[in-house]
């Protein structure tokens, strides 16, 4: 169990650093990819920013109004002096003062220098494409790219509008500025731990900021389409960034190693840190399996003992608050146990005596009745109707109360309230008119089961406490009417119209019933509603657990009236009545 719960472990450790290695490598990859992003957009923003300022400075030479008159002069056809082309040199040295432009040179529309000095012409500078470009742009700075003729510089060139006649061709400038000018790479935010190539090529390829690790092959840089490459066995993430106003690629080459020496530590680490995690986890889990499964054994073989019949407690006590509440469930049911077997063995001696006298009475009734008809044949000899009426009446009675050990102790309620009128009609022997009683019963209620003798003992109370001291005829009223408390259950209502009780002496009778014997005082023995009120709690527990059972109502020299329901459906207390019929 140990075993399998550490692999399912392994496999949960093994994903989670799986899961853990790829999101923080994907991390470090983004990471690198906006470190690149950032710095090629800086490396980008810079150099526009340079073309962008040399640009400026060279429009507003080109509209120089000095300039614009000269130019506009010599396209007119008039000479233009020696003193007034030496001029132009303040407009030279004011475009390389706020620029990198190392040279500014002035150009005729036929390709004559005006400035500097000198007769050479401007097609042994620069090829006739770059003149008829410029001449396209009509004004616009075209950049050339690398000198051919002077290593390190770079040319640029731009077509002299003439404002005065219609922005017609007036001429040229060309501007040669140093490659080391768009050398900005240590001015690129960098936090030192990385060594990323910056490489400025022209739109023929020709690298005008090589890397000292990249000096050939920047045309193929140029034409490649995969984002890693391998220059002298390193290899580099490249990142291009084309330039649409001189027509410059800007790549950055980024060492992959930067980032896969972050991943190969990670990657260790999660190894390691697996590893440790692992041994730790198998010792503690060994330790907890031994903190949970010792108590459980311990409980084990105190359950194996019931099988030799011994209920032994568990005495050990755990530092686990579940296993404690278990192991004291155990020791509680343990007891509980012991105490319904020695109830039940108590209960079966008493059983055990209570057939044997069972079987011994039996033998008493059968003398009583042959007794009972001999009396009654000698009465019905002398003509003693009435006499030998009471004696089979008696007989009868003795046959309902006795009975047979083995008859269920359910009888409806017709057998019942048979068995009272055989009752009060011995009763009338001796009370004569001073009796009388109604019973009041619907038949649709005759076949309701009811435990025998339930209500002939509170009748009997009822005459006991009701007639005698009384010189008037007394009523005795027996009911059987549906419960207002509940649809499903009858009400069963003894009432006389006797002295009645006071106040005190209802609260002694109630008091005594609840505790199930008869009241300090009074007539009698007084056990009949004790004995009724707790049969009805056994053969009813339902009505027990609503704390219901007899009601009783009495006032003084008015009478008194003893209740209780009873459920119509006898299903409700089948539990009740096979218990009891195999405890008999």
């Amino acid at each position: 169990m140990l075993a399998g719960f550490v692999f399912v472990m392994i496999i949960v450790l093994i994903c989670a650093g799986a899961i853990t290695f790829n999101s923080v490598s994907t991390l470090l990859n983004t990471k690198a990819e906006t470190q690149m992003k950032q710095i090629a957009s800086q490396a980008n923003g810079r150099l526009e920013a340079i073309i962008s300022q040399i640009d400026m400075l060279t429009l507003q030479a080109v509209n120089d109004a000095y300039l614009q008159q000269l130019f506009l002069s010599n396209v007119q056809g008039k000479e233009v002096t020696f003193g007034e082309r030496q001029a132009l040199l303040k407009i030279a040295n004011h475009i390389q003062a706020y620029s990198g432009v190392s040279n500014v040179e002035l150009y005729t529309t036929g390709f004559v220098r005006l400035f500097p000095l000198d007769d050479q012409k401007m097609s042994d500078r620069v090829d006739n494409n770059w003149i008829e470009q410029a001449d396209k742009e009509k004004g616009k700075l075209v950049w050339i790219g690398n000198d051919p003729k002077e290593p390190g510089t770079v040319l640029a060139i731009r077509r002299i509008n003439l404002i005065d006649r219609w922005f017609s061709n007036g001429g040229y400038l060309l501007v040669r500025i140093n490659s080391s000018y768009f050398d900005f790479q240590k001015q690129l935010t960098d936090t030192g731990s990385h060594q990323e190539l910056l490489v400025l090529a022209d739109s023929s390829g020709s690298p005008i900021i090589p890397d000292g690790e990249v000096t050939d092959g920047v045309g193929e840089l140029m034409q490649t389409s995969s984002q890693t490459v391998t220059i002298k066995q390193k290899r580099y993430i490249l990142v291009k960034q084309p330039s649409e106003q001189t027509g410059w690629t800007l790549m950055i080459l980024y060492p992959v190693s930067d980032i896969t020496d972050g991943i190969s530590v990670l990657r260790w680490a999660i190894i390691v840190s697996g590893a440790i995690g692992l041994v730790l986890f198998i010792i503690l889990s060994f330790l907890l399996s031994m903190m949970i499964t010792r108590p459980i054994l311990r409980l084990m073989r105190a359950m194996r003992n019931t099988r030799q019949g011994v209920l032994t407690p568990n005495l050990t006590k755990t530092y686990t608050t579940e296993l404690n509440d278990l192991n004291v469930t155990y020791n509680q049911m343990v007891d509980n146990i012991n105490g319904l077997i020695k109830l039940v063995y108590e209960k079966e001696v008493i059983q055990s005596r209570t057939e044997l006298q069972a079987l011994q009475a039996q033998i008493d009734p059968h003398f009583l009745y042959n007794t009972l008809e001999a009396l009654y044949w000698s009465l019905q000899d002398k003509d003693e109707e009435e006499l030998a009426d009471l004696v089979v009446a008696m007989s009868d009675l003795f046959r309902y109360v006795i009975g047979s050990p083995n008859k269920d102790e359910w009888v409806s309620m017709r057998e019942e309230l048979e068995h009272i009128k055989r009752y009060l009609s011995i009763m009338s022997v001796r009370f004569g008119s001073r009796l009388v009683w109604e019973i009041n019963i619907d038949e649709a209620y005759n076949h309701v089961l009811i435990p025998k003798l339930l209500i002939q003992p509170l009748v009997e109370n009822a005459i006991l406490h009701g007639l005698e001291g009384k010189t008037d005829p007394g009523l005795i009223t027996i009911r059987v009417e549906p419960s207002p408390l509940e649809a499903a259950e009858l009400r069963i209502t003894v009432s006389d119209d006797g002295p009645g009780m006071s106040g005190q002496t209802l609260q002694a009778v109630k008091d005594a019933m609840e505790r199930g014997g008869a009241p300090s005082s009074g007539k009698g023995k007084g056990m009949a509603i004790s004995n009724v009120q707790r049969r009805i709690q056994l053969y009813y527990p339902a009505l027990a657990e609503g704390s219901r059972g007899l009601f009783i109502h009495s006032i003084p020299r008015q009478g008194t009236s003893v209740s209780f329901d009873i459920p119509i459906h006898k299903e409700d207390n089948d539990d009740f009545t096979e218990q009891n019929n195999s405890d008999r």
